[in-house]
């Protein structure tokens, strides 16, 4: 079956000329009967560490946005510090390196991060040069409910402004100093406060920006309110965010003319579920709601190096930079990488959701594989030997496949 699967994967290979953005999408151009109806397109990756990976998402981006028309880049990224970073590409003023630095997350605080934003910025300036008719600009949002200091920010003026109701914000304050994981969950008395909040800003119809702030702020509070661990999943941080991520990529789908591409990790991307099968992905949820108009491509390498934290003694020192990690090819068939490395010797996209597929291919797509996963923290020292389960019918539309990573180029 082995060789079966091989040939096959081999026929279906796209091959990819290069990984440079900017030296155009012929190569893509299969893509276009691919993703033909599809409004939502996860772009997955193993790792967050990876200047492949961030390569190969501009490239895809740059086919998404000029070919097919896609709107909107949502990322895995604070809701509230992107607005900094989407004000930038549609032309307003500020520094894009502290933009990037004020998402949060070291894993966007890269070179490869900034090129992808500026070129955002110069396609939406070639369009205001062109004038009426010229297409939409796109935006770049963040679909995550950390770090909601912006937010807090932009409610507390118009609170301000409004005189009256500054009081109720006071509790929720601390939030924009709070990380997830750090400290006691929150008690009950701050999501009561987040929905007086709420209610207050209704009675005094507040605009819809305003609203939207508060709503993920009261994200926020839920998320600080959970455990990381539980013996009921369903009472965990990670069940409530996926959720939210998957929430606020229908937020941008509101807008009838919108085609996103969301850029996170395989484990969000994914049609199933992670964490041992515990915790629904928020590509379940977009693939529950919109159908096969969400196509999940998850992004994997061969070996090479990558970034992620290392804890010490247990606990992840923030004041230390993320450690470089290296991983061997993998060897053994049971491995979605091996079979891929196999099927073509560069870097490569492969459709799994259309075309035919044999038995011994259906046999494969829908028995358990082993993939890599990465996230932004590594555990333990076997790291190299790591692998999670997978069942690839279930999980993902199709793959991408870069042969050899290095790591991501921090700012």
């Amino acid at each position: 079956m082995a060789g079966d699967v091989t040939r096959w994967l081999a026929a279906r290979a796209i091959p990819l000329d290069g990984l440079a953005p900017g030296s155009g999408t012929a190569d893509l151009e299969p893509l276009r009967a691919v993703l033909d109806g599809v409004r939502v397109a996860g772009l997955g990756e193993a790792t967050h560490g990876s200047r492949e990976f961030f390569l190969l998402k501009h490239r895809l981006l740059e086919f998404l946005v000029e070919e097919l028309g896609f709107t909107t880049l949502a990322f895995e990224v604070s809701a509230s510090a992107a607005r900094a970073v989407d004000d930038y590409v549609r032309g307003g003023p500020g520094d894009p390196v502290e933009a990037l630095a004020g998402l949060g997350f070291w894993i966007t605080h890269t070179a490869e991060m900034l090129a992808v934003v500026e070129w955002l910025r110069e396609r939406n300036a070639r369009l205001r040069e062109r004038g009426a008719g010229a297409s939409r600009p796109v935006r770049f949002a963040g679909i995550d409910p950390q770090y909601p200091g912006a937010s807090l920010e932009a409610l507390r003026a118009f609170l301000d402004e409004a005189g009256q109701g500054r009081e109720l914000l006071e509790p929720l304050l601390p939030l924009a100093h709070t990380r997830l994981g750090e400290g006691e969950p929150l008690d009950g008395g701050v999501e009561q406060a987040a929905r007086r909040l709420e209610e207050h800003l209704a009675g005094l119809r507040a605009p819809g920006d305003v609203l939207e702030h508060a709503r993920l702020v009261r994200q926020n509070v839920d998320l600080m309110s959970r455990p990381l661990r539980h013996a009921d999943p369903a009472r965990t941080v990670s069940l409530a965010r996926d959720r939210y991520l998957a929430d606020n990529v229908d937020v941008l789908l509101s807008d009838p003319g919108a085609r996103v591409a969301v850029w996170a990790h395989n484990g969000h991307v994914t049609r199933a579920a992670h964490s041992g099968g515990a915790i629904p992905a928020m590509g379940r949820h977009l693939a529950e709601r919109h159908g096969e108009a969400y196509y999940a491509l998850g992004v994997l390498f061969g070996e090479g190096a990558f970034r992620a934290r290392r804890p010490r003694f247990g606990r992840i020192d923030r004041r230390r930079p993320p450690a470089t990690l290296r991983v061997p090819p993998a060897r053994n068939d049971l491995v979605v990488e091996t079979r891929l490395a196999a099927a073509h010797p560069g870097d490569f996209l492969v459709d799994l959701r259309h075309g035919p597929h044999p038995e011994p291919v259906r046999a494969w797509l829908r028995g358990r594989s082993h993939l890599r996963a990465y996230g932004g923290m590594v555990k333990g020292l076997t790291y190299k030997l790591a692998f999670t389960r997978a069942v690839l019918a279930e999980e993902f539309d199709g793959l991408a496949f870069v042969a050899r990573s290095t790591c991501s180029t921090p700012l």
